[in-house]
């Protein structure tokens, strides 16, 4: 099998949806994790800001060639300003996430970044109208507790804590924008959005802390962008084939990763707590996802036999 037919749409067609799903979101995975190597060996030498903008930068060039590939007239849109706040809390998100990787001990901050799930309840219930029941309500306090035990705060708090649960509450936030967004824009015109709005939103802080980066570190800076896209995309991808139920538990995996690469790569040594911490942050954010997908499907069962009752009324 020749590279050629190995990327064609055919690929792994006759794979079950669920497992080429899980594929997906593990290959983004992998991207993800690259992507966080990359960026905690920049932060030794640059700044997060000036990362932050080449991050931005490179992924909005990576973005272009999809956004337009229709013409100028495919990238209109009715609805700017909420691009524009989608925009800047994605750009804030990625700034705290990047502050967050380079501070942190890898594992911390990607655990830390799961807390998102139930920062995302609240402001469901807040913005769009959601009724949250007893269980979820429950699991989403649980979920909390796991932060308590991850954040140790009688031992004092670390700043780039509350910088990556800052994140994490932007990155809800985002989520909460691109629901609303998706009624009317595709995928490609919300990243060549945000793409414009975050190149723009970093360079400004970039300018205040600026260095030069050596062709070395430009080349992770690319390296960063190009992986950040890819890894979205395989995520996207990954929900898109599979079940969103049976394949989100794979990001998870993540942690894993990012476990193993600060130890061999940083001799970064986790200790039980932020183990403790991530496995009821995680074990949260999965029963939330299942009570969701519960949710969903009772209601389109109800939808069903609505309309079977419809159908079968007199005219």
């Amino acid at each position: 099998m020749n590279i050629r037919s190995a990327l064609s749409p055919s690929f792994g067609e006759s794979l079950p949806p669920n497992l080429r799903g899980a594929l997906w979101i593990l290959s983004g995975v992998l991207f993800f994790s690259v992507m966080a190597v990359f960026i905690k060996l920049l932060g030794a030498a640059l700044d997060s800001p000036v990362i932050a903008f080449f991050r931005a930068l490179f992924g909005f060039m990576v973005i272009i060639p999809f956004a337009l590939r229709t013409g100028f007239t495919s990238i209109g849109t009715t609805r700017p300003v909420l691009h524009l706040f989608r925009g800047l809390f994605g750009t804030t998100a990625m700034f705290c996430g990047i502050y967050a990787v380079t501070q942190l001990a890898l594992a911390d901050a990607i655990a830390l970044s799961f807390t998102r799930p139930l920062f995302l309840i609240v402001l469901a219930v807040l913005f769009l109208g959601e009724v949250v029941r007893l269980r979820r309500s429950v699991a989403t306090l649980v979920g909390f507790v796991g932060v308590l035990i991850m954040m140790r705060p009688a031992g004092g708090i670390d700043q780039a804590t509350w910088v990556a649960l800052l994140g994490a509450f932007l990155v809800a936030a985002t989520f909460v924008c691109v629901k609303k967004l998706s009624t009317t824009e595709r995928p490609s015109l919300m990243l060549f959005y945000f793409g414009v709005i975050s190149s723009t939103a970093t360079l400004i802080p970039a300018l205040f802390y600026w260095q030069t980066p050596t062709p070395e570190q430009f080349l992770m800076l690319a390296g960063a962008g190009f992986f950040g896209v890819g890894g979205q995309a395989c995520v996207v991808r990954g929900l898109k084939v599979g079940e969103a139920t049976a394949v989100a538990p794979f990001d998870y995996a993540r942690i894993i990763f990012a476990a193993a690469i600060g130890f061999y790569m940083f001799g970064e040594v986790p200790d039980i707590w932020t183990g403790v911490g991530a496995v009821v942050i995680i074990g949260a954010s999965i029963y939330i996802a299942h009570r969701e997908a519960l949710r969903k499907t009772r209601k389109d069962l109800t939808a069903v036999g609505q309309l079977s009752e419809d159908w079968s009324k007199p005219a």
